[in-house]
C-alpha cells in the first residue's frame, strides 16, 4: 500500500504539471523560475508526448499495479512485485535521462520534478524490496 500511496502523490505532481502544460494551470508555484523554463523547454516533449502526460499514465500504472498486488489472491505471488519493479526501473531511467537534460541541455532544475524523481526512486526501492521478499517466501 505504500508504494500505492506514493503513486498516487506522483499522479498528483505529473497532473499538475501536466495542467501547466496544457493551459488550465496559469502560473506555477515552484518559486525559482525553473519549473516554468523546464516545463516550456522544448525537451518536455518527448517522442511528440509531454513528459508530463507520460507522467501521468506511468503514475496510474503503476497505482494500478500496486492495487493489484494488494489483492488477497495475488498476496503470495511473484507478478505483481516483478511487474512494480520493472515498470519504476524504466522510469528511474527515464528519471535519470530528464534530470540530465535539466542540468546539461536546459539548465534549469524544476522543484516538481525533483519531487516526482524522488518519488520514483523510492517507489522502486520498495519494489526491489517488496520481490526479493516475495521470492523468498516462494522458496
Amino acid at each position: 500500500m505504500v508504494i500505492a500511496l506514493l503513486a498516487l502523490v506522483g499522479l498528483f505532481v505529473a497532473l499538475y504539471l501536466w495542467f501547466f502544460k496544457i493551459g488550465v494551470v496559469g502560473t506555477m508555484s515552484c518559486g525559482t523560475g525553473g519549473c516554468e523554463a523546464v516545463q516550456l523547454s522544448p525537451e518536455s516533449v518527448f517522442m511528440g508526448v509531454e513528459v508530463a502526460l507520460i507522467g501521468v499514465v506511468g503514475y496510474l500504472v503503476l497505482l494500478a499495479v500496486a492495487v493489484w498486488g494488494t489483492l488477497p489472491a495475488q498476496a503470495a505471488r511473484v507478478a505483481p512485485a516483478l511487474a512494480l519493479m520493472v515498470l519504476s526501473g524504466g522510469a528511474v531511467a527515464f528519471t535519470a535521462y530528464l534530470k540530465y537534460l535539466e542540468f546539461f541541455v536546459i539548465g534549469a532544475v524544476c522543484q516538481w520534478c525533483v519531487a516526482s524523481a524522488i518519488i520514483i526512486l523510492v517507489i522502486f526501492l520498495l519494489s526491489v524490496a517488496d520481490w526479493r521478499r516475495s521470492r523468498a517466501a516462494m522458496a
